[in-house]
């Protein structure tokens, strides 16, 4: 993958490439930042892995915890399969001096001077000589200082001290402070907040935002994050405007000639298609046949599935002659089972920009757009995340397929969202009934990139695949659900199949 901006070469990695990529390169050296979040957010993590990454840099790294044990930080790094060789981890208070001859200790902190703390502090910074620093965390100095105004002086001294030093320092703290406390903002040269919140089914979910950032142009806004086995993974918010690049617009085909003809063409590249209808109507088998063309041609591919299992799915698509295996073992294809309550919308985006830009798929299948709006706060947030998405998709000359599942079988239907407006074409799938039997149809009711046939047309899955009849033009009424026909008008219809095969 590759950013639209290369990181400048006077920046401070924070040891995470998607928080460098927020700050379009990382942090301005010898100054003090906030890192902020309540506990479990992440903080200790992301402080270690900045350590880390001065540390493979050549530079000296410090870790002064006035809350956590050594053994406890070097169980985190245990956790991660870190080794902390070449950093210094400092308790401020050592497990011997908690003894009752040492009752002035953290451990008291309404019988300890704020003084004595800082000066320890910068004692201990003064013999290591670092040039990274991790303070953990600022709301054991905020006990000590028992009022605002002394807090915020012995702050601001720390923060001089730091910088004649030309330190890069990440102060911590948990949120403990009261509500619209700014102080340690207005201080700090940029400040990072971590969030982490639990929704009503699945997994917690985290994000961080850049609330401040002195001098430094960075993205702004929310971003997801996730701490992995090995550290942080932070997915930037997706930018469809910093993602360009030159494509072919030719139209290529479905697989099915009459489904090329209803679109006027066929699919175009830097176009997303939405099928939309009822559960059990061909959506799934007809994105499969579209993706299966593409394969076929030697392209990638990569097909996001979040309602089927994908055993089932493989297994579905093989019996209808659409055999995916050989294309999912020889990596052509990319087909990845989603659990929306395990996966964050940032980290589906990223998802889809590793399959794009770094495994090269030209087609891009979600299926379906309903469980995907489970994993989003609201409807709202939905339709700007796949505005962004789709935009991104089309800048990068994909065809994109996307699958909404409407509630009912015939009659009127409903979706839980209306994303017609944003596609590029609209194909309604439905079911109707003519002479005792369920039939299908299929018509593009719309689509931005050519004129389209604006006939319907039946169509039929069976062992063969996917057949589609001629226009069912003396037939009115099919997209309601509730068709008229003349009774002599069967031969328009594609002839039924009995349970062994045979024309009927």
């Amino acid at each position: 993958m590759t950013d639209s901006t290369a990181p400048p070469t006077d920046r401070a990695s924070t040891g995470t490439a998607g928080l460098d990529a927020i700050l379009c390169g990382g942090l301005t050296p010898h100054r003090l930042y906030l890192l902020e979040g309540t506990p479990g957010s992440g903080k200790t993590t992301q402080a270690m892995k900045f350590l880390m990454a001065g540390r493979d840099a050549g530079e000296r790294g410090l870790y002064i915890t006035l809350s956590e044990t050594e053994d406890e930080l070097r169980a985190v790094a245990r956790s991660h399969d870190w080794s902390l060789e070449g950093i210094e981890l400092f308790e401020m208070v050592a497990a011997d001096d908690f003894g009752s001859d040492n009752e002035q200790s953290l451990l008291h902190p309404s019988e300890v001077e704020l003084g004595e703390t800082v000066r320890g502090v910068m004692q201990r910074v003064e013999t290591s000589d670092p040039a990274r620093v991790v303070l953990d965390s600022l709301s054991e100095l905020r006990l000590l200082a028992q009022n605002p105004l002394r807090y915020r002086r012995q702050i601001l001294a720390l923060k001089h001290f730091f910088t004649k030093r030309n330190c890069t320092v990440f102060v911590l703290d948990d949120c403990s402070a009261e509500p619209g406390n700014l102080h340690l903002h207005s201080i700090a040269h940029g400040v990072i907040s971590l969030e982490q919140f639990a929704s009503d089914f699945g997994s917690e979910r985290r994000r961080l935002r850049v609330v401040k950032m002195r001098g430094l142009q960075y993205r702004g806004g929310y971003h997801d994050f996730t701490i992995e086995r090995g550290g942080p993974e932070v997915y930037p918010r997706l930018i469809a405007a910093e993602h360009r690049r030159d494509f072919s617009a030719e139209a290529v085909t479905t697989g099915l000639p009459r489904l090329d003809k209803l679109l006027g063409g066929g699919l175009v590249p830097g176009t997303n298609a939405l099928l939309t209808g009822p559960a059990g109507v061909g959506k799934t088998t007809t994105v499969v046949r579209a993706v299966l063309a593409a394969l076929e041609r030697g392209e990638r591919a990569a097909y996001f599935l979040f309602d089927e299992r994908l055993a089932t799915l493989i297994a579905r698509s093989r019996a209808l002659g659409m055999d995916l295996e050989p294309y999912i073992e020889s990596g052509q294809l990319q087909l990845r089972q989603i659990d929306p309550a395990e996966l964050s919308p940032g980290q589906f985006a990223m998802a889809i920009r590793v399959a794009v830009e770094r495994d090269d798929a030209s087609v891009v299948a979600i299926d379906s757009l309903n469980a995907y709006l489970q994993a989003m706060p609201s409807d709202n947030f939905l339709v700007l995340q796949m505005h962004e998405l789709l935009s991104y998709l089309a800048q990068q000359g994909v065809v994109s397929l996307l699958i909404l599942g409407q509630h009912g079988i015939a009659g009127e239907l409903h979706s839980d969202l209306d994303l017609s407006y944003l596609a590029d074409t609209v194909m309604l799938l439905r079911f109707f009934e003519a002479h005792g039997a369920v039939r299908k149809s299929i018509s593009v009711v719309k689509t931005r990139t050519s004129d389209h046939e604006r006939t319907i047309r039946e169509f039929r899955i069976d062992a063969e695949g996917i057949v589609i009849g001629q226009p069912l033009r003396e037939f009115s009424g099919l997209l309601s659900g509730n068709p008229n026909f003349a009774p002599g008008d069967a031969e328009a219809l594609l002839p039924r199949r009995g349970i062994d095969g045979d024309a009927q």
